[in-house]
Formats: C-alpha cells, structure tokens, sequence
C-alpha cells in the first residue's frame, strides 16, 4: 500500500504514521504479518504468484519476503531485482527494504533497470556511447507529421504520440500499424495509414539524429540480450531473483524483457490484481498475471484478500461493484475482507447541475476540515482526494475549492522538488550540513529543530498564514519538509543533518514527495497506489463513467474497473456523486452510471423520480442547496451580448461568450478591485477568497441595482451575498460601501 500522505519512506507499521526499528533478525521480519503475507515472504523458491486485492498490503508482503530471504542468507541483496512502475514506488520499496535491514537490493522501474544495463553494456555490444535519451518525443511527433504534410491540432498530437508508444511497447513496426489497430479494435485518432507514415517518419527522424525515447530503452536492451548471449549470462549471473509489482499492468515488451532477464529460471514472483487493470490503452495487459499458472504450472499462488485500508462499509460497495463484472479478469476477482471496524456507510449524492456538484463537494469538504483548523477534530486537508475520470474537469472544483477557502494541491502539477521554494531550502540545508550557516546554537539539536532554524529564515513559521494563495502555498511546502524531518529522525535515530540532505537528494531523483496540506485534485487514473482517509468521487454519469468512446465490452469492463479503483482509495469516508445537468438550468437529462444500479440505495426509486428542481442527496450527504433549504432552480445561461447558450463555467460567470464585446465599466473594475484588496487585507486572506476576478468582472459588466441582480452572477452565493452584497451594490451605484462608513471587518469571509 501507498499512502497518499505519510511519510511511507519510512514507516513500517500497519498504519501511517507507525515506525519500527530494523527487525534484529531474520524471524523478528516476519512479526506483526497475517497468515497469508507469511506465506507469501516464506516462500522463496520457485515461481511464486501472489494474487493482490487492493488495501490488503502487497507492497509490505513483498519487501518482508526480500528482507526475510535476504537476513535469512538464502538470498544475496545484489542478486535480488525488484521491479515496478512508477520511480516513486520504487524509491518507497527501496525506503521499506533499508529500515528492514535490506538496503543492498535493487529496487527500479523497468525503464531504470533497462537504461542502466544499456548504458553498461553499450559499448561492449555496439560501440561508442549510448544515443541521447529524448524525454519528450512530442516535438519529433509534431516535425514528422509537418513533414508528412498532416496537420495535428494539440490534442491530436497528444493522442498520435500515445499511438506510436502503444505500437512500440506491443513490439507494432509502423508498416503493420493499421492492421494490428484495427485487430485490436483501437479508435484511432487520425487515419490509420496516416499515423503508420507519420510513426515511420518519426523513427527515421532519430535515426538521423542519434537519438532515442524511452521505448527504445527497452527495445535496444531487449535486442542486446537476444543477439549477445554472452551478455545475457553476465547479467543472469548478477540477477538469481525477480520481483515484479503490479504484473497485471506488464505490457508485451516489458514481459520480453522480463523473461530474457530470467532465461529458464523461474526463480520470479509475481503481485498483481487483474481488477486493477486500468492501463490497457498504454499497451498493459494482465494476460501474463492471469496465464501465470499456465507459464509456471508448479508456481505457488498466494491470495491476499485481507483488506486494511477500507472500512467494511467502502469494501462492500466495491466488492458489489466488481460482482457485476464480465470477461476474463471478473472471473479471477477476489472477494475483499475488511479487517478495519465499521465506519459510515457512502454518500450518494445527485445535484442539479455541474457548479452545484463542484460547491456542494468543496462545502462538504470544508466541514469535514474545519474542526482540523480549530484544534478539534476533523480530517486534514492532505487526507481528503477528489477524483475524477478526465482533467478536464478539476478547473470547477479548483474555483469551488478555492471559493470555500480550502487549500488544494493538483495531481501531476509541478513537481514537488522543482519547486523554486524546495529548492532552495534544500541548498540552505545543504550548506548548513557542511556547517557554513548551521546556527552555533543549534550545533548539538535535532534534526527537526536544525531544520526548522534554517527554513524560518526563509518564511515557515509554526503556524501557517492565513488563506491559500501562493503565501500559504510556499509555506506548505516548507511545513511538509519539516515533517518530514521530524518522521526521519524518528525512523533513524541518531542520523545527522548530512544523513537527512542525503535522504532528500534520493527522494528527489525518485520524485518520492513528503506531504503538502492541500486536497489532492486528481483523474482516476493518477490515483492509482494512493489512499485517502475521504474521498469524493465525482461527475459519475453516464457519458462520463462509463466515458463515451468506451463502446466495447473489454472498454466497458476496464472503466468499471477504474471507478473500482477510485471506491478502494478510500479508507473511511465515500462519496459519490453526479450532476443531472452540465450547466445552470439546463434539461435535467443525465443518469447516473450504470455501475452504481442495485448498490447505491434506493436506485430503482431514484430512477423513476421527476429530474430537476435542484439537487438531492439520497444518502449521507448535505442538502446541495446548502443551508437547509432547496436550491432554487436556475435558469438557462445565455450570453448578454449574441444570445447563445453558455456551457463553459468562465463564460458563464462572464454571462457572456469570450469573444464577444465587453460592456466593462472600467472604472467601476477598479473601484471594486480596491475594495477587494481591502476586504482580503481586513480578513488576512488571499483576494480570491472574496470574489475571483472573473466575478468581479462580471459585476462590472452587469452592474447590478438590487440584490437579485447581484444575487444572479455566478460566484455571488447567499453567505458572499449576505457579507459583501451591501458593499457591492453601493459601488456599483457609486456610492461609499457601508464597510467604509462604520470601519467593521469582522474576519469572516464568506
């Protein structure tokens, strides 16, 4: 398991958070593992497939079985690879394998462990230095395509890109593109032909400039292993002993490579869970996890059902969602046990339109945050997700969100260590570990008190600033290098300030990030090995979940498969939810996905219920409307200048189309920008917390007389309303706003 928001670099216990001391023997690593994870770290020998659910500990069931075999002296660190997906979850099983007192094994992805043996036995097999890697083979797409006289927009260069990486891990030539496509039913995104030309242009381009992409590693190291024997014993010789994570998503290529590592060994296992196959479309398959018994038909297979993330409540709906699966992977499901005690059941919710679900979700989160920032209760904003099936829709929860005031950080976004703030940071603690800027001080400190002198220079302080702008964004980045000092020194006592800097630089080049308090904004398919202690799932209709192009039945059972994997992220609290409209007063036509018919309660009555009127929550959940009230039904949102419907959630603040002219009173822009400063300087929050500026324009378009008016912008709700409306409507009939007049601030944004 990976837990989104713990420091899992250094943990051992069953829980996040939990830290234990490097097992004094062999036996002492077998402690605190159940029946089944003990069976699979005992067996050493052979084929070994370990069948996975999700939250049931297969990443702990694998490094305890390195470690045991390696404090046993049945197996040597060096021989032993161990291969994942991701080099954050390789740098975490690294982090797991030293504090079990197996620091010497070697932990990569397969394009590491490819690029490392390539880079070694280059010169012996070719010649020479191995080509320069192209991180980025975009930009070749787009010249071969220019070249080929095809004009991609960016979407479309995006989706050829992602074409001729799935021909080139299914081991496709450009010549049989069109036909192998379309035996695997693959909707391509241009002409088949035309991609063929364009993906052999492409490879003709690196030839011609001596460079290669991250396919080539694994197809070169591949080729050097079947023409050079020689060099194919060296490295069986080095590596007696593979592991492989998530088997399930091993692509065509990656098994090739896998077996010319092994050669007629089986000394290889296996973990893998074939309902978490959500990467076909990359050329992932779990063919080779479901055939694994008939490749190695004296392979031992160990279930692993025991689940220790979810609470009873969350297992059962996925298990009910899994139970209606079809094809080959639904019938080697497996039947998940919560082993955690009994939590709230999930909430379904149904709102009438995409803004309302987007409030209504941020509302809810703020709730479940609040008693946190108050010193009670509650959840931490870094243990709460919201995930949806496409990116495209986090720009309405980023505004929702950032509305309630309630900090969150993107998935994918940029990356923690290339932050301008984490960078330097880790300079200043670099030099204060050589002793040129340590305080004198602090020479005999902690670790943590070191860490916490040198980052107070440069803005983190006990406690954070208020609000969730860049300020607040800066600090958090700061805090989270703290804390992580701070589970350092208590995972590795008497560790030092050099020991720490050295633990940063790794996790650096293995983008292993330490916690930011923020909710994480993610698709899906990116939170795929994480956990959160709630999770909201979102935008669950149909068209949606399952997504439209999903026409086939693998495509079909491969989406149920991903909203499987959003249901298990979660540890305690669910909830699920959909719009019944994509925009204010539109035709309440949607339904909500088909794989939630016979689970959420009340389905069938649901169904049949009048659609529209407002939102409704059909269990668990906070009247949408907020408040306790209904919401009152808006009505269609046309543009002021040209008429048409709006759907884009900027244009529908606007109240108008991008393009068309704009009726600002700049004047009046201004004022209320002044006034904005103010109100955010009074309250000690960012300006965006009191209106965004596309409200503020839309308020300078509309010039509101009365409260209706006002009340009918977009990003003006009844608690914005009832805090600033007087002072907005004064301005706009250029008056003083009251706030002025009798000097209050009572530090309460609404």
């Amino acid at each position: 398991m990976t837990a989104a928001t713990s420091s899992t670099l250094f943990p051992q216990g069953s829980t996040p958070g939990a830290y234990a001391a490097t097992p004094r023997d062999a036996d002492a690593v077998l402690d605190g593992l159940d029946p089944e994870q003990r069976e699979v770290a005992t067996s050493l020998h052979g084929a070994v497939c370990v069948l996975a659910g999700a939250g049931t500990g297969k990443t702990r069931a694998i490094t305890h079985r390195i470690a045991y075999g390696v404090r046993a002296g049945i197996l040597q660190p060096a021989s032993v690879l161990a291969v994942t997906f991701t080099n954050r979850a390789a740098g975490e099983m690294r982090g797991r394998l030293r504090q079990l007192g197996a620091g010497g094994v070697q932990a990569r992805t397969f394009h590491s462990a490819a690029l490392r043996q390539l880079q070694y036995f280059w010169p012996k097999a070719v010649g020479g230095e191995v080509p320069r890697l192209v991180e980025r083979k975009v930009q070749l797409v787009a010249e071969a395509a220019a070249r080929c006289r095809v004009r991609l927009d960016r979407n479309e260069l995006r989706d050829v890109t992602g074409e001729i990486e799935w021909s080139k891990v299914t081991q496709t030539v450009p010549e049989d593109y069109p036909a192998v496509a379309a035996k695997s039913g693959r909707e391509a995104p241009r002409d088949a032909a035309e991609i063929g030309r364009i993906y052999a242009t492409y490879e003709q381009l690196k030839r011609d400039r001596g460079v290669i992409d991250f396919e080539d590693v694994l197809l070169l190291t591949v080729g050097v292993l079947q023409e050079r024997p020689d060099i194919a014993d060296q490295v069986r010789r080095q590596y007696q002993h593979f592991v492989v994570d998530e088997y399930q998503d091993v692509s065509p290529l990656q098994q090739r490579l896998l077996d010319l590592w092994l050669g007629e060994r089986d000394s290889l296992c296996v973990v893998g869970d074939a309902s978490q196959t959500i990467y076909s479309f990359t050329g992932a398959t779990p063919d080779h996890l479901l055939n694994f018994r008939t490749r190695h038909p004296r392979a031992t297979v160990v279930k692993l059902i025991r689940d220790y993330r979810s609470t009873p409540q969350v297992v059962h709906l996925a298990n009910g969602l899994l139970s209606q699966a079809r094809g080959r992977a639904a019938e080697h499901r497996l039947e998940l046990v919560s082993q955690r005690e009994a939590g709230p059941d999930p909430a379904y919710a149904a709102y009438a339109d995409e803004p309302a679900e987007a409030e209504g979700t941020a509302r809810r989160i703020r709730e479940l945050i609040t008693p946190v920032e108050r010193g009670g209760g509650g959840i931490p904003a870094s243990q709460i997700a919201v995930l949806y099936r496409v990116n495209a829709q986090s720009e309405l929860y980023e505004q929702a969100l950032a509305d309630a005031q309630v900090p969150y950080q993107l998935r994918g976004a940029e990356r923690f260590f290339e932050r301008p703030e984490v960078r330097e940071a880790g300079l200043l603690l670099r030099g204060a570990a050589r002793g040129g800027s340590a305080d004198p001080a602090l020479a005999d400190a902690d670790i943590p008190s070191q860490v916490r002198a040198v980052l107070t220079t440069r803005g983190w302080t006990p406690e954070p600033p208020a609000g969730s702008g860049a300020v607040r964004d800066r600090w958090e980045s700061l805090a989270a290098l703290v804390r992580l000092a701070e589970d350092f020194a208590a995972s590795r006592p008497g560790a030092t300030l050099s020991d720490l800097v050295a633990e940063l630089d790794e996790r650096a080049a293995a983008q292993h990030a330490p916690t930011v308090e923020g909710v994480t904004l993610a698709s899906l398919h990116a939170a795929k090995g994480l956990e959160w202690d709630a999770v909201f799932l979102v935008g669950l209709t149909e068209g949606m979940m399952p997504i439209t192009y999903a026409k086939t039945e693998q495509q079909i059972e491969e989406e149920r498969r991903l909203l499987y994997v959003g249901v298990t992220r979660a540890r305690r609290h669910l909830t699920l939810s959909w719009a019944l409209s994509r925009a204010p007063g539109g035709r309440a036509s949607r339904r909500p996905t088909r794989f939630l018919n016979g689970l959420r309660p009340g389905s069938q009555a649901a169904a049949a219920r009048t659609p529209g009127g407002g939102g409704g929550i059909e269990r668990g959940a906070a009247a949408p409307g907020g408040g306790g009230g209904v919401r009152r039904r808006r009505g269609p949102v046309h543009c002021r200048v040209c008429g048409r419907a709006l759907t884009d959630a900027g244009e529908m603040k606007l109240m108008r189309c991008e393009g068309c002219p704009s009726e600002l009173d700049e004047a009046l822009y201004e004022r209320l920008r002044d006034w904005r400063a103010e109100q955010a300087g009074q309250l000690g929050q960012p300006a965006y917390c009191v209106f965004t500026d596309k409200t503020l324009l839309a308020i300078a378009e509309a010039v509101p007389g009365t409260e209706p008016e006002l009340a009918r912008i977009s990003g003006v709700g009844r608690r914005k309303l009832d805090r600033f409306g007087a002072d907005v409507l004064a301005l706009c009939a250029g008056r003083e706003p009251p706030s002025a007049l009798d000097g209050e601030g009572d530090g309460d944004a609404g």
